[in-house]
């Protein structure tokens, strides 16, 4: 059953994605990308938000799945990886966490580079 909130929320977080982008308007390369952007402090947001609320009142884990997993991450996995830095922060691990996010943006960003010139 929890894949099917995860299936209907991640569809949901999708379709909220696509409204941010169809009002703010597309990224064409040559201006700032605010519709990502938005989406992502939006769903950075939403994952503090959320977390903090789950762990303050234990929110059903079904409406966790179906909210956090599911709609935020259809809408955006940057929250999920802001997420994770801040967990990784927050418990000590200090090196680990800008490990993970310098790793993270440079092979990211470099494998997106690559893929685009091996198809170019």
């Amino acid at each position: 059953m929890n894949w099917l909130l995860i299936f209907i929320g991640g569809g949901l977080g999708a379709v909220l994605r696509y409204l941010i982008t169809f009002i703010v308007g597309k990224t064409d390369g040559h201006t700032f990308p605010f519709n990502t952007f938005l989406v992502n402090i939006m769903g950075c947001f939403a994952i503090g938000l959320l977390l903090s609320y789950h762990l303050k009142f234990k929110i059903p884990e079904t409406s966790y799945l179906f909210v956090v997993v599911g709609v935020l991450g259809g809408f955006t996995t940057f929250s999920s990886f802001g997420l994770e830095f801040v967990q990784l922060f927050k418990n000590g691990h200090i090196s680990l966490a800008l490990t993970y996010a310098l790793l993270s943006n440079l092979i990211g960003i470099g494998l997106v580079f690559a893929a685009y010139q091996l198809v170019k």
